[in-house]
């Protein structure tokens, strides 16, 4: 029986998932930065694995990022919400993370994402 495309899609992208998952784990000393890219917006999330605990978020929706930049879905975009994450980070003395680029690949905007959060001090 043939399937459709977007079924054949969304398994091939939890499969990635789940092997990325396999070699990523956050702590409380370390917690997990994990980033979610749609078409027009993108999100980071801050998680504790062993507590199951959502620590920060940050997206391209906030205000506070609406203040700073108007352009949601491009590479300068990512490096103010990267900015807006590691200070939010800081706040809460968290200094090293691991750095969870999801089914994405590492460039363009998670990219820059990355190294924006690299650039306010934050280790990974």
């Amino acid at each position: 029986m043939y399937k459709g495309k977007s079924e054949i899609k969304s398994k091939v992208k939890a499969r990635i998932r789940q092997r990325i998952r396999k070699k990523i784990r956050g702590t409380s000393e370390r917690p997990r930065v994990y980033v979610f890219k749609s078409n027009s917006y993108v999100y980071a999330q801050v998680i504790d694995d062993e507590r199951g605990a959502v620590l920060a978020t940050a997206s391209t929706l906030e205000k506070d990022f609406k203040a700073k930049n108007k352009n949601t879905k491009n590479k300068g975009a990512c490096e103010v919400l990267g900015r807006i994450l590691a200070g939010r980070l800081k706040e809460k003395k968290i200094d090293r993370i691991v750095f969870d680029r999801g089914i994405y690949p590492y460039h363009g905007r998670i990219k820059m994402l990355a190294e924006a959060i690299r650039k306010e001090g934050l280790v990974f």
